[in-house]
């Protein structure tokens, strides 16, 4: 009987821990990927990413109509491997990372700055899949405006 009431109360806690691990993954993966960009390193970044990943970004118009623009993974590394280190800094605010086996969602605001320059802000939604070699991005779609953006330091 003791044995059951032990494994009813903390068994629970065993879960809690997994989950635990399982986010702090996720934030690495995140994590790397912002290092590489800050780093321009393109090998370090490109890791970060699983086989077929996406990017899109949720844009408006100068009629302020809002739309959905494709980019490619390839054209984004490239384009931080052109950068010299330290140039592309993004700053997270906060993380909010839901997990359920291996799929992982993370919704990150975010300010971005450019050569020490705040250039805008946003948010990030990540999803993430965890392959054989860990938590890897499958997805990035961001929003992007230049004003109410917070000084992250």
């Amino acid at each position: 009987m003791k044995s059951i009431l032990f494994l009813l109360l903390f068994a629970p806690l065993a879960t809690a821990f997994a989950q635990s691990d399982d986010e702090k993954a996720v934030r690495a993966a995140i994590t790397q990927m912002f290092d590489g960009m800050r780093k321009a390193d393109t090998t370090l970044f490109k890791s970060a990413f699983a086989p077929g990943a996406s990017l899109q970004s949720v844009v408006k118009n100068k009629d302020g109509l809002a739309s959905v623009r494709n980019e490619s993974i390839a054209g984004f590394i490239t384009s931080v491997g052109k950068q010299k280190p330290g140039v592309l800094d993004e700053r997270l605010s906060a993380y909010d990372v839901k997990i359920d086996a291996e799929l992982a969602i993370a919704w990150t605001p975010y300010v971005f700055y450019y050569n020490g320059q705040k250039s805008h802000c946003g948010v990030n939604v990540f999803t993430l899949v965890k392959l054989q070699d860990g938590w890897k991005i499958l997805s990035i779609i961001d929003t992007r405006r230049r004003e109410g953006c917070p000084d992250l330091k």
